[in-house]
């Protein structure tokens, strides 16, 4: 697997061989960061890294930082190898850990931009919901979905945008504040 986009382009990631993940394919990713273009600045979770991609694509496209989770124990090493191999310790902050029990000790964490890959098989959505508390005022959330499934009703933010590709869809959501 490689970063198709930005600065790192080209580079190689070690995609993790195991049936309890689904790397996001290159058609997909690529019109993800299409979509989302220059992320200078930006801080940055990817909730259920795997490999890393999301996270490393996003440093790719100028973000300052990115925490990536992963509770599989074998496919967290692979992340850590990757964060050592494309020498982003400085950048990436690879964390063994469920994401939910991970929220639950970070409240105070917050984000310009939410990247959300579960197991399409398991959405996790009411971990997907709690993650909304750590976004930032109108910043994104997207969720990548099986195309087979209508789009996932995410409380606390709204859909801005909805895009299927087949067996994968991308929603993506904006935290809007209410007036006090």
């Amino acid at each position: 697997m490689r970063i198709i986009s930005g600065s790192l382009r080209g580079l190689k990631v070690i995609n993790p061989n195991s049936h309890r993940t689904h790397p996001m394919s290159e058609r997909v990713r690529g019109a993800l960061f299409n979509i989302l273009g220059d992320l200078s600045g930006f801080r940055v979770l990817d909730a259920f890294a795997g490999s890393g991609i999301l996270g490393f694509e996003s440093i790719s496209h100028g973000a300052t930082s990115v925490i990536a989770t992963e509770m599989d124990k074998k496919t967290y090493k692979v992340l850590s190898n990757n964060v050592k191999k494309l020498e982003l310790m400085a950048n990436v902050k690879a964390i063994h850990a469920n994401i939910s029990s991970w929220s639950d000790k970070n409240p105070q964490e917050k984000f310009d931009l939410i990247l959300c890959d579960p197991p399409h098989n398991n959405m996790q959505l009411s971990t997907i919901n709690k993650l909304t508390g750590h976004l930032k005022s109108q910043k994104l959330m997207v969720v990548c979905y099986s195309g087979r499934e209508s789009t996932p009703n995410v409380n606390g933010v709204v859909v801005v945008d909805n895009r299927s590709y087949g067996d994968a869809a991308l929603a993506f959501y904006r935290k809007v504040e209410k007036p006090v």
